[in-house]
């Protein structure tokens, strides 16, 4: 078999369909590129003598970027080879083509199948340019999550709102502080809600900050009410910049309680709660009965 010819063909008819059928290149684009993987693993002698072959990858390009594209390289063709490697046998169907070859280009890195699916399914979910996937990859946005959440990914069990909270939460530090109260920890987020909303995880609404409530003859502020969408309820959220107190405990349960009552009505579930605070104390969330109410850390970056 003449591979050349036969990557030079592949490749050519990717051109060729990109012009003529625009609505679906991208998928035609993935496929050619899994497929010119296969037939470069299978002309190196397959996947294991793969890495040794590299001279055939230089003799290819230097064919192909003469005969079809200067885009054809070697580390275009050398990418095309670790696409088939990533997603052959039972994942290639899990790639779907509303990702484009630059945001699979960011997923190369990745090695384990359960953290690969996951940055998938946050792409398309949340529509993620190539670009904010590189930075969610970088920021190790899986690895914050807890083993809980990662072994219900794992068996593709059903995640809860709490499950895909990363801890510790990255808060930008705009004006590069080294000590923050509580007010400007509030700001930072608030300059960043976007970023500071995907932390979280998915279906987070910004409901207001400082929110008002009246218990009994006095005002009491909540740091930041928020709302999420596909969990239908209200979140609690309040901050801040020591370590863990049960006293925060008390607060936020409170507040859950004043909106549980006061402004969830009855098709919503239940209001949650979540502790944003500098440290984490285990002793007090093993004594906290509440199981809707959560902790995490923030680091500053």
């Amino acid at each position: 078999m003449n591979y050349h010819n036969e990557i030079k063909e592949k490749l050519i008819n990717n051109e060729v369909y990109k012009k003529v059928k625009d609505y679906s290149k991208n998928r035609n684009e993935l496929e050619t590129y899994y497929n010119v993987g296969k037939l470069i693993i299978e002309a190196q002698g397959g996947e294991k003598r793969a890495k040794y072959g590299d001279n055939l990858i230089k003799e290819y390009s230097k064919k192909l970027t003469k005969e079809v594209s200067k885009k054809y390289g070697e580390r275009n063709l050398r990418n095309m080879r670790q696409f088939y490697i990533m997603f052959k046998n039972e994942i290639w169907h899990s790639v779907n083509s509303k990702l484009s070859w630059s945001h699979y280009k960011e997923l190369f890195s990745i090695k384990n199948n359960i953290e690969l699916e996951y940055y998938i399914k946050i792409s398309i979910e949340q529509n993620l340019s190539y670009r904010q996937l590189h930075d969610k990859i970088k920021n190790k946005e899986y690895e914050r999550l807890s083993i809980e959440a990662k072994n219900k990914l794992s068996k593709k069990e059903e995640v809860k709102v709490n499950d895909l909270i990363k801890n510790p939460i990255l808060i930008r530090n705009s004006y590069n502080y080294e000590k923050i109260t509580e007010k400007v920890l509030k700001q930072l987020i608030l300059e960043d809600l976007d970023n500071f909303l995907s932390e979280l995880g998915e279906g987070f609404l910004y409901a207001g900050n400082e929110y008002k409530i009246k218990i009994g003859d006095r005002y009491n502020y909540i740091d930041l009410l928020l709302y999420n969408i596909r969990y239908n309820c209200y979140v609690v959220v309040e901050l801040k910049v020591t370590e863990l107190k049960k006293e925060y405990i008390g607060q936020i349960s409170t507040y859950m309680n004043y909106v549980d009552k006061h402004m969830k009505s009855i098709n919503q579930d239940k209001t949650i709660g979540i502790i944003i605070c500098k440290k984490g104390n285990d002793f007090v969330m093993e004594y906290c009965s509440d199981d809707r109410i959560f902790e995490t850390n923030f680091i500053l970056k």
